[in-house]
């Protein structure tokens, strides 16, 4: 399972509207200063300046490259409550205590709710398939990529142990394995398209040009469940890296493993494609504020998209 949105977007704003240039590359705004940005806030009607204090907490604190932990400790947050629902979830089945389909809505209602909670805070990727796709679309930073792979994993890991010390290595830990009469191949050719489908999802979501806000959540979250629905007992619908990690490591069978970061990765490539195609190139404000949290985007970016919000509103 992902990610996320996600990293998924979590503004409600009109892909009208005339406040925001979706052309203007976020990454490509120069900084401001802090004086600049106070002047900017100041311009803001009082309801506006509210929600963005709501959004971003202490700017200061955020903004500053001392305090990416975070960041770091959103994805660590939000990576182990998904693979606890999910290897969770799977451990319980093979158990005979709650149904399939039980265990592969979980984690979609799961990343559903991280997405609302946390998602301006680091873009809630929760899967590395994911932060490659922002970053190659140009709404990620790449320097922010190795430590968001890293935190992923310890989460993921941080889950499995917490199972493991509940329930004992049973289950393979809910690990993400090829189904019965299933080969690798085929396991392999089923994380690719899934994985394909989910990034789009994720990709789409987060654009200016089809910017579809707190819905995100509800777009990539009934994408998890309805790819487990029918592909979990071919492969396991993982879909994402970081969530078989944990279950391989703490139970010690890495047997298969190989297909469920080849496979992700590549559909994660291929997605990345599909929204160059359908969208053009990334990068505009919305879709870095939703692949970088809100904390990312510049002041004057950030001017732009309270006051849509505030209209919005």
């Amino acid at each position: 399972m992902p990610h996320a949105r996600s990293g998924r977007t979590v503004l409600a704003m009109p892909s009208d509207d005339a406040n925001v240039d979706p052309a203007t590359p976020a990454a490509n705004v120069d900084p401001a200063t802090p004086a600049e940005e106070e002047s900017v806030i100041g311009l803001l009607s009082p309801k506006a300046r509210s929600r963005l204090a709501l959004e971003f907490g202490n700017r200061a604190q955020f903004d500053d490259p001392r305090f990416e932990w975070r960041r770091l400790f959103s994805e660590l947050l939000g990576t182990f409550f998904l693979v606890l629902v999910a290897a969770g979830g799977g451990i319980l089945h093979g158990e005979g205590q709650i149904s399939l389909a039980a265990a592969v809505v979980a984690p979609g209602l799961m990343v559903m709710a991280i997405i609302l909670f946390m998602g301006a805070v680091s873009g809630a990727h929760l899967n590395p398939a994911v932060s490659i796709a922002f970053a190659l679309r140009g709404d990620f930073p790449w320097r922010r990529v190795p430590g968001y792979f890293l935190i992923q994993l310890v989460g993921a890991v941080l889950a499995c142990l917490f199972l493991d010390a509940v329930f004992g290595n049973i289950q393979h830990l809910g690990a993400t394995l090829p189904g019965p009469g299933y080969a690798n191949w085929q396991a392999l050719l089923m994380e690719m398209v899934l994985t394909l489908g989910l990034v789009s999802v994720i990709l789409g979501t987060a654009s200016a040009a089809q910017n579809i806000g707190s819905v995100a959540a509800l777009g990539v979250g009934g994408y998890i469940a309805l790819a487990g629905l029918w592909a979990a007992p071919v492969s396991g619908a993982s879909m994402n890296p970081a969530r078989s990690f944990g279950p391989a490591l703490v139970s010690g069978d890495f047997s298969g493993y190989w297909v469920y970061v080849l496979g992700p990765l590549a559909g994660a490539l291929m997605a990345v494609g599909c929204a160059y195609i359908l969208r053009g190139g990334g990068g505009d404000p919305v879709a870095y504020a939703a692949g970088s949290g809100l904390l990312e985007v510049p002041a004057a970016e950030r001017q732009k998209l309270a006051q849509a919000l505030d209209r919005a509103k």
